[in-house]
């Protein structure tokens, strides 16, 4: 599958940059126009194998407090449209676990060898705990043993769809009309379908 995950994340990072090509030029403009430069915010994160790379987004804060801009692109996800750029450099996955700092990994307790197993895969622009909103350390732990012991490509195209709505409707709308529809199903995880993720 690593080969394969690799062409889908090839093909849907340059498909990415050029479909929201506008919407980068929109928000870059709106960003400048309300507090001026960097528009880009950069943070070391650990990838695979805890390797570290420079993680981009568009910057949604200034002096600490979130911007006008910065709350809708934060409701929405679309700062972190520019992680399409960490995609094709091969630092990140479009599928994944969530990119974390080396500060987060300490305060989490997953620095050590049990946790290794969350670093055998790249992290993801999106992923079962990106999706579902989970902040909550054990039950995103869950997400992503879950995804590397079984990922799919069909269940990377179902997240990365996922994804584009959260672009339209907002995180809070889609993560309760998963929920809803996680409720009214029944059946173990297989790692096939997202409305079967674990509670």
């Amino acid at each position: 599958m690593p080969n394969r995950k690799r062409l889908f994340d090839l093909a849907g990072g340059a498909a990415g940059l050029l479909v929201f090509a506008p919407i980068l030029v929109v928000v870059a403009g709106a960003i400048l126009l309300e507090d001026g430069t960097p528009i880009l915010f950069r943070q070391d994160r650990l990838g695979r194998s805890r390797m570290r790379f420079t993680i981009f987004k568009f910057r949604s804060m200034r002096d600490g407090r979130i911007t006008r801009v910065g709350r809708i692109l934060r409701a929405t996800g679309l700062d972190e449209l520019p992680q399409f750029v960490n995609i094709l450099r091969g630092e990140m996955s479009a599928v994944g676990p969530r990119p974390l700092t080396e500060s987060d990994v300490t305060r989490l307790g997953w620095a050590t060898r049990p946790y290794d197993f969350r670093w055998r895969l790249s992290p993801g622009l999106t992923g079962l705990a990106q999706v579902i909103g989970s902040q909550a350390g054990r039950r995103s732990l869950a997400l992503d043993r879950r995804y590397v012991r079984r990922p799919s490509l069909w269940l990377d195209l179902q997240l990365v769809l996922i994804s584009f709505v959260v672009n339209l409707l907002g995180k809070q709308r889609v993560r309760l009309l998963l929920e809803r529809r996680r409720r009214t199903t029944r059946g173990r995880w297989r790692g096939a379908t997202i409305r079967d993720w674990p509670a």
